[in-house]
């Protein structure tokens, strides 16, 4: 039994009102449960009981067992003088209000509904379920699901937004500065992401913004910064790298990072550090203030163009510098520039219209519904159950409920949930 579900069944009333009597054997009726309580202190605010027809009014306080009281001290807390329900799974331990009598007690099991307390259990009797509800899942309503599923996009761009605005207040605020640095990180993907959030912070962004008018000066303090132009190699385009970076590093007192920090091993050469190094180089060569210019762009396509950039005719025949490859244009791919949109661009400038006030929800929600939907083990295992997704806003919402719901079994707070408990 979780104390979750006696706070469920007591806010939506699943429990019989007939004869409901409390352990000293009065009447009782159940005028309001009152306002559920989230922060410290009693569990139900401001509720309203009957007993033996005289009206209290006050604050009701719900546990396992009765004794648990005392376990958490609310004897000594003046916070819980006000409780006039104690409401309990178990009565195992007599409990006195100020003025010596004994406090109200509602021992819920005997009054709960028979289908609520089944739908609980068979909600978690499957201890190895990959989702609690996956037997039950596919037969929630399209209404619940499809509400729920939008409230689930805000709560990860929130959160995502949020985690975003430690990154900003770091930069004092600059948007341009923080794009740069986690359009870098999300450049690296997961294996070099870290590596490439090391870079991107490194530097100033003010160094960035003197320099990227020139397309070797800005490549080569990137890659100096990588710990990439340390090496001995014998072509022309390397060696002006190098030579445009020791101007750099004595100019602006640049350290450089180590180049062991970026992974090679088991990548597509099309996501090889070197590449989306140069890529990145090549954006912010071709685009100033970028981070305005995303604010303008509303639709899918004008982001596509955005990131629309050629890199150095060296890169065109090279994934590293050492070795010469076929030719191939290391265009930025639409594929990449999605999962650009999803993990940053977006969290970010919802973030910039939360700080203004003038957040557009449709406006996000348009842009995802444009944009094709993830793959990943989890999207899949979704699939099974039957639970499709045809866009990269369902994806999304999908990944906030298994990742932040369904993996910590928050089922009482999830919608879907709450629909087969009130089954």
């Amino acid at each position: 039994m979780n104390e979750d579900f006696l706070h469920y069944v007591w806010q939506y009333q699943l429990f019989s009102f007939q004869e409901l009597k409390t352990t000293q054997n009065d009447d009782l009726l159940v005028v309001k449960t009152g306002m559920h309580n989230f922060n410290s202190g009693p569990d139900f605010l401001n509720a309203q009981i009957k007993i033996n027809h005289q009206l209290w009014v006050g604050n009701v306080e719900i546990h396992l067992k009765s004794s648990d009281w005392y376990m958490h001290h609310h004897e000594i807390d003046k916070n819980y003088d006000a409780v006039i329900l104690h409401v309990v799974w178990e009565d195992d331990a007599e409990v006195y209000m100020k003025n010596n009598k004994p406090l109200p007690v509602l021992v819920l099991k005997d009054f709960v509904l028979k289908t609520a307390l089944q739908n609980y259990r068979n909600l978690f009797a499957v201890k190895q379920s990959w989702i609690p509800c996956e037997n039950e899942i596919a037969t929630i309503d399209s209404f619940t699901l499809n509400n729920w599923k939008e409230r689930l996009f805000f709560e990860r761009l929130e959160r995502k937004s949020t985690e975003m605005n430690a990154v900003l207040e770091n930069n004092k605020n600059d948007f341009e500065a923080t794009l740069f640095q986690l359009l870098a990180k999300n450049f690296g993907l997961k294996v070099n992401g870290d590596a490439f959030f090391r870079l991107a912070t490194s530097f100033d962004f003010s160094v960035l913004r003197k320099v990227r008018f020139n397309e070797s000066v800005i490549t080569a303090l990137l890659f100096g910064q990588g710990g990439f132009l340390e090496e001995e190699v014998e072509n022309v385009y390397y060696q002006q790298l190098k030579k445009d970076y020791k101007y750099l590093q004595h100019k602006f007192q640049l350290e450089s990072k180590t180049k062991n920090m970026f992974s090679f091993f088991r990548m597509r050469p099309s996501n090889f550090p070197t590449i989306r190094i140069a890529q990145l180089a090549s954006l912010y060569h071709i685009h100033q203030n970028l981070f305005s210019k995303m604010l303008e762009s509303k639709k899918l396509n004008e982001f596509y163009k955005l990131f629309d950039v050629t890199v150095n005719l060296f890169w065109k025949t090279h994934y590293t510098f050492e070795k010469e490859s076929k030719s191939s244009p290391k265009k930025i791919t639409k594929s990449f520039i999605d999962l650009l949109l999803v993990n940053t661009i977006i969290p970010l400038k919802f973030l910039y219209q939360k700080r203004s006030g003038t957040v557009n929800q449709s406006e996000f929600l348009q842009l995802l519904q444009k944009i094709k939907p993830e793959k990943n083990s989890i999207i899949s295992k979704f699939k099974e159950l039957k639970i499709d997704s045809n866009n990269a806003y369902e994806t999304q919402s999908l990944l906030e409920l298994k990742n932040n719901y369904c993996a910590k079994k928050l089922c009482l707070q999830c919608a879907i949930g709450k629909s087969i408990l009130s089954r």
